[in-house]
């Protein structure tokens, strides 16, 4: 085993401490208000001075502070380039739409990425996909040529998600550490799962759900393919022999329970790591608690601002980490 993690988890494993539990969760869910909800988190260090009265100022200064105790760590930034897949096909889905108007539009991509939100806007509208990843340039040019060409949004958006997928996927299994391979596995298959459920809900051929999926190790796709072709019971049937026996379950009691399973899935691959101290596992189940905790965050403030009952937003919450 290496030491070379050693300082890094003695870090991480300090910084765990403050991570939201299940009980703190319910404190928050337990606010009057809205306000009270954001008072709440500053008192717990949540934001700075200039965004405590703004919740989505104070939640992109908590997915900041994820990278600057990573950037403290000494680790290479690489070592995290899967978890930002997502981000960076999200950047080229906006650009390519972007691209259809004159005007640049603002505050739509994310801005730690490989490839900035701007330079892939000038990349599509120059049409020079070469720049791109190479994993990125052959549905990049795709999908200019569905949308632009023939005016179709949807077919744009699949191709880039399943880029996406492709991409996490690859990364994952190529990837030496054990937590980034299940991850990638799981994000892929809990990505597939949802594209089953909606196209069965939507009457979806067979051709668009492969056109969807990625493949991936722990599940077929043509098989779930094929259950989603015939009904939700046979959804359910197809999981139930397989690890995302959970996700049957879910579905049998609604779509806000299986959006949930969807997030805990992520939270129960990574859970192992907690009790490893040799390699970069704590590391980066660190990262990915901090982000589901500021998207339960999100989830419950938006369930506030909406005025939901308590038990509503509850129902919508997902397993912590800690």
């Amino acid at each position: 085993m290496s030491e070379k993690y050693t300082y890094a988890v003695a870090r991480i494993r300090a910084l765990e401490v403050s991570l939201f539990s299940d009980a703190v969760i319910d404190q928050l869910i337990a606010c009057q208000s809205y306000e009270q909800c954001l008072q709440f988190l500053a008192e717990r260090g949540w934001g700075d001075a200039d965004s405590s009265a703004d919740a989505e100022r104070m939640l992109k200064r908590e997915e900041e502070k994820i990278w600057q105790t990573v950037g403290e760590l000494s680790i290479d930034r690489k070592k995290f380039d899967v978890l930002f897949c997502q981000k960076l096909f999200h950047n080229l889905k906006a650009a390519v739409k972007a691209a259809c108007v004159k005007e640049s539009p603002r505050d739509i991509f994310y801005e730690d990425t490989a490839v900035s939100g701007q330079e892939m806007l000038e990349i599509i509208r120059e049409k020079e996909f070469g720049r791109l990843p190479a994993n990125m340039s052959q549905a990049a040019q795709q999908a200019c040529e569905a949308l632009l060409h023939a005016g179709d949004g949807q077919l744009c958006d699949i191709i880039i998600d399943r880029a996406a997928l492709d991409a996490i996927y690859k990364a994952g299994m190529e990837s030496e550490d054990e937590i980034i391979r299940d991850y990638a596995r799981s994000v892929v298959a809990v990505a597939d799962i949802k594209i089953a459920v909606r196209a069965q809900k939507t009457a979806k051929s067979i051709e668009f759900m492969k056109q969807a999926m990625a493949e991936c190790g722990s599940l077929s796709v043509d098989q779930l393919a094929k259950a989603a072709l015939s009904g939700p019971e046979a959804i359910r049937d197809y999981l139930l022999g397989t690890e995302y026996a959970g996700g049957a379950q879910a579905l049998s009691e609604s779509m806000s329970a299986f959006e949930r399973w969807c997030d805990n899935r992520i939270i129960q691959t990574i859970s192992p790591q907690k009790y490893k101290a040799f390699t970069i596992g704590p590391v980066v189940a660190y990262v990915l608690a901090r982000q589901n905790e500021i998207k339960t965050v999100r989830i419950i403030l938006s369930g506030k601002r909406s005025q939901l009952p308590d038990r509503a937003i509850r129902e919508r919450v997902r397993e912590m980490y800690v």
